[in-house]
């Protein structure tokens, strides 16, 4: 009865004149939804299904979940949630929108928005730009700040949760083997042991919050010009009760996972600047390991479902599973600091290097022009007056980005440091953040023709950095001298640079450790 009262709904969606329209609706399927195109409004349904972390099974629960879906989205995404639309059966058993009858079913009525300004769509035609991702980063700071904590047992319970909704997922699947689930499942376990002091740590500091819970690309469209969250997790609370930073990992795993690593890591470092949650910048990994875990039981759960695209729901759920595994893996930290006169392109360089450093999603950026800005309480792109640059100021500069490095080594995570370096006080300062916690160090010291510098500078537009002429005249009247650090020639196009950096510092580890003796 319930699968022929979802088909009736569904005809009566999928019906033009229930709209007044004469155009064919388009209808969109996802595991627990159906989405209805229709003129200028969309209409989603809530699938009749019965799952381990959702339960739709009566019209009353999908109606109460519209509701709250409504309710939850369009403070993230305003003007485009429009109401819950009651699908009711008349006389003669005919269903129609909002009549007098028995209730069937529901829906969600939505501004139907440019489907090419999903950013799913928008990463397939290759239109993510750093400027754009950098936007969503800061986007989802604001919302993060703005939903509240939830203190409800310990931050490494919260993931056992996660965990065993992952595994009862598995166990409705036969994609993948009992052996090799059993292999995974412990494998998370034995990850979440280690991490569960820190866990429980962030959840005593108000890190668990009630969050989107489903933050990936599909779920962040451009709407009225500016990046908006929509389609959280509205039907299962404890889904959505979790580390702000886990929420952040499925954003991050879902660009990994597309083939965007340097966009993936320029989100991380755009939202630790902001949000200055460094301590829980290792635990990444393992959040982007359970997020691909997650995909991967629920694509796995469509197979079942859906015989029609079995193969290809096969294949990506099964590079899901692997890509978790990916992330499981435990990869050696290093330091690498990056040094050289403004116009040298430390900052490009170190850009597009971190995505390789370290474990997934790479090395944390610290930076020296970001750091001054933030201890001077003004955005990247805030140009400081010449007394944030006297000498006493740098210094604290200089001293904040070795602490920082040193927090975020001291828990196992990988980080370069971008700097001008110039002074030996310096390069021994961040040197020493290595050397106390034991970890690997390399220094590379860009070097370039005064004229590429000259040129460079005078060129630059945005960014946080103020340098000027007379700045980088300064730098070149100190002379300074570098010997312990590896020279490298940045008067070439920054990928042949990174190419060499990422060819040295993925060298023997020996030779990496004697280069910060």
């Amino acid at each position: 009865m319930i699968v022929e009262t979802q088909e009736a709904a569904t005809a009566l969606l999928l019906d033009p004149a229930t709209y007044g329209e004469t155009r064919p609706v388009e209808a969109i399927e996802t595991h627990i939804s159906r989405i209805f195109l229709a003129g200028r409004r969309a209409f989603k349904m809530k699938r009749a299904v019965q799952l381990p972390y959702v339960d739709f099974s009566t019209p009353q629960l999908r109606l109460a979940a519209c509701e709250k879906e409504v309710e939850l989205n369009s403070k993230t995404a305003p003007g485009l949630y429009l109401g819950v639309r009651r699908i009711t059966r008349e006389a003669a058993g005919k269903l129609a929108l909002d009549g007098s009858g028995d209730l069937v079913d529901a829906a969600i009525e939505m501004v139907r928005f440019d489907q090419s300004k999903l950013l799913d769509r928008m990463a397939i035609a290759g239109e993510l730009t750093p400027a754009l991702m950098t936007e969503v980063a800061r986007m989802i700071v604001r919302y993060h700040r703005g939903v509240p904590e939830i203190h409800n047992g310990g931050g490494a319970s919260n993931l056992a949760g996660v965990l065993d909704i992952n595994e009862a997922g598995f166990a409705t699947s036969h994609v993948f083997g009992k052996a090799e689930i059993k292999t995974f499942a412990e494998a998370f376990r034995t990850a979440l042991a280690r991490h569960s002091g820190l866990l429980d740590r962030r959840e005593a500091a108000g890190k668990i919050r009630r969050c989107h819970g489903d933050l990936h690309l599909r779920n962040i469209c451009l709407f009225d010009g500016e990046p908006r969250l929509f389609d959280c997790i509205e039907f299962n609370d404890r889904i959505a009760t979790i580390d702000v930073l886990y929420d952040l990992a499925f954003l991050l795993m879902d660009l990994w996972h597309r083939g965007f690593p340097d966009l993936a890591n320029l989100v991380m470092n755009r939202y630790l600047d902001e949000a200055d949650d460094e301590d829980g910048f290792v635990l990444l990994p393992f959040f982007m390991a359970v997020r691909a875990a997650v995909r991967a039981h629920v694509t796995a759960t469509q197979v079942e479902e859906s015989s029609a695209n079995s193969d290809k729901l096969t294949t990506e759920a099964r590079s899901y599973f692997e890509l978790a595994r990916t992330f499981l893996q435990e990869t050696s930290p290093r330091l690498i600091a990056i040094g050289g006169l403004s116009g040298s392109g430390k900052t490009t360089v170190a850009e597009a290097l971190a995505a390789h450093v370290g474990a997934p999603p790479g090395a944390r950026i610290v930076e020296s022009d970001r750091v001054r800005k933030a201890m001077h309480g003004v955005p990247a792109e805030t140009r400081l007056p010449d007394k944030a640059y006297r000498p006493e100021v740098s210094e604290r500069v200089y001293r904040q980005m070795a602490w920082q490095a040193g927090l975020i080594l001291s828990e196992s995570g990988s980080v370069i440091a971008d700097a001008v370096f110039d002074r030996p006080d310096d390069r021994s300062r961040i040197e020493k953040a290595a050397s106390d916690t034991g970890i690997a160090f390399l220094g590379f010291w860009l070097e370039a023709d005064p004229l590429v510098l000259w040129q460079r500078v005078s060129e630059r537009k945005g960014g946080p950095s103020d340098a000027t002429i007379d700045i980088l005249s300064r730098q070149l009247q100190r002379n300074a001298t570098q010997s312990g650090w590896r020279k490298v020639n940045a008067g070439r196009k920054p990928a042949e640079i990174v190419a060499e950096l990422r060819s040295f510092s993925e060298g023997d580890t020996s030779e990496t450790l004697r280069s910060a003796s």
